[in-house]
């Protein structure tokens, strides 16, 4: 078999009928998706953070924290303790005069004031403040990983979408083929099993484009809960690919940047400071509190009016708080050893996505581009040959699903690009590349 390179003037025909195909697909997805919302990548991140529900639950959460803050610094309240008479001597209530002018009936008062010790107050307010910035970091966390899987769902969707404008295409193709093989079927001018080959090739292209429309709805259905949309709309990404420079920085720089924006690993650190807080905590209970308490006393059996100030305080003699700040300490050892783990753990989550992210861009080279660029011409120009019966049905079944793997690879390998892009930034915990 041989394969006829077309002139310049049927190249342009070949071109031409190709744009119509384009034309043709494009006005039929947009007949199937009337309601199609287009939004670039910022668009959507406004809206996912405006939105969503878990978000905002997260900053309630953050609010609620930040109030045990000033819960905290507040004093504890006084007691007031009264004894009042009700019955004496056979009368209720006796109060009065006695004919002396001395006052009958006797009443109590007592106002207590607990007085906390070694800077408690101040600690508890250590605790609270720290406890509030662990809900922020856990907040920023989740916003992380859900920022990480809408991206990762647009661009899905956006490789999706390429995938099927390719399917559609050549689904068109076979149709107009299949049409112009009609009569020569009739005439006896082609196989029966010729005809059926090419039909079948249409059926699993059919099959193909029906699975294909089934996972974009599951990302469209994962793409709008994030975004809290509830009606049928179709959201379809714009933006395209974003092109990596190749002078990356290295991956120690990018630890670097980690270890002070990374949600995760900052959460770590914080646990640790917060049960070191905590071990000081636990030793200043060592130290009792003092409740001091004025009191009033009328007709008592020392004076007729009596004034006295009372105070008391716990003997630390059978709790000094030893198991407490045992366990402290242990919390302490226990939380470092975590916290050097999820070092280790970003280090090479950081190196293996930063390696595979230079893998990627290495595959993704100017050779490789000039190919698929070639291939698709090459395409265009196989489809015709055989149409005119220059090429046989079995090289044209070959070039037809190589080609259309090819061109699953090219958009496999963006996506792959894209989502190893938001890989490195997911684990550095900000957007390096953008």
């Amino acid at each position: 078999m041989r394969l006829v390179f077309i002139r310049k003037p049927i190249l342009v025909i070949c071109y031409l009928v190709f744009f119509i195909l384009f034309v043709l697909f494009k006005t039929e997805a947009q007949s199937s998706h009337s309601d199609t919302i287009r939004l670039s990548l910022p668009e959507m991140e406004k809206i996912f953070l405006d939105s969503n529900l878990t978000l905002l639950a997260g900053h309630y959460g953050v609010d609620a924290q930040r109030a045990l803050i000033q819960q905290a610094k507040t004093w504890d309240n006084p007691m007031l303790n009264t004894d009042q008479v009700i019955a004496a001597n056979g009368k209720f209530f006796p109060y009065g005069k006695n004919s002396d002018g001395s006052y009958s009936g006797q009443y109590y008062i007592q106002v207590q004031q607990l007085i906390k010790t070694a800077g408690k107050r101040g600690k508890l307010i250590n605790l609270a403040t720290t406890n509030a910035k662990l809900s922020e970091l856990q907040l920023q966390d989740v916003l992380r990983n859900l920022r990480y899987q809408l991206r990762s769902d647009y661009y899905t969707i956006q490789q999706q979408l390429g995938t099927k404008w390719i399917y559609e295409t050549q689904k068109l193709q076979l149709k107009k083929l299949l049409s112009g093989m009609d009569a020569q079927l009739i005439a006896g001018n082609i196989a029966q099993k010729e005809y059926l080959r090419i039909q079948a090739l249409l059926i699993a292209l059919e099959q193909d484009i029906t699975q294909l429309n089934k996972d974009i709805e599951d990302n469209q259905r994962d793409l709008k809960v994030l975004l809290q949309i509830k009606n049928s709309v179709f959201i379809k990404p714009i933006d395209q690919a974003n092109n990596i420079p190749l002078n990356l920085v290295n991956a120690e720089i990018m630890f670097d940047t980690a270890k002070i924006s990374n949600p995760n690993y900052l959460l770590q650190l914080t646990q640790t400071v917060y049960q070191e807080q905590n071990l000081t905590y636990q030793k200043s209970l060592r130290t009792p509190d003092l409740t001091i308490s004025p009191n009033f006393d009328r007709n008592s059996n020392f004076s007729p009016n009596y004034f006295g100030l009372g105070i008391s305080l716990p003997l630390p003699i059978l709790n000094s708080n030893k198991g407490n700040i045992k366990s402290a300490e242990y919390s302490i050892k226990q939380q470092q050893t975590i916290t050097a783990s999820a070092e280790t753990e970003l280090w090479n989550n950081i190196n293996t996505a930063y390696h595979k992210l230079l893998m990627t861009l290495k595959q993704n080279n100017s050779d490789q581009k000039d190919f698929y660029t070639k291939y698709q011409a090459m395409y265009q120009n196989v489809l015709m040959s055989y149409q005119s019966k220059q090429i046989g049905l079995l090289e044209f079944l070959d070039f037809f699903n190589d080609y259309t793997a090819s061109q699953q690879r090219l958009l496999q390998q963006n996506l792959s690009l894209q989502l190893a892009k938001e890989e490195l930034n997911y684990h550095t915990g900000v957007n390096l590349l953008k």
